[in-house]
């Protein structure tokens, strides 16, 4: 390997870097943007009940009843 190798970087993960750096609490309020949708406790009986009430699909959901 020569001496003037460095490692690659994509223009995407230099821009995400540049980010970072100019603002360091941006990860952190990712973080708590994420916490409001994604990173929540589950109902588990709503989602049982929401399983049993499916309705099974047709195969061909476009053929008529004829």
């Amino acid at each position: 390997m020569p001496l003037f190798w460095k490692p690659y970087k994509s223009d995407a993960t230099q821009f995400i870097d540049s980010l970072k750096q100019r603002d360091p609490q941006l990860e952190s309020r990712q973080r708590e943007g994420r916490a409001l949708l994604w990173d929540r406790q589950q109902d588990r009986d709503a989602q049982q009940e929401f399983r049993d009430g499916r309705v099974a699909q047709k195969p061909y959901v476009y053929q008529t009843k004829a």
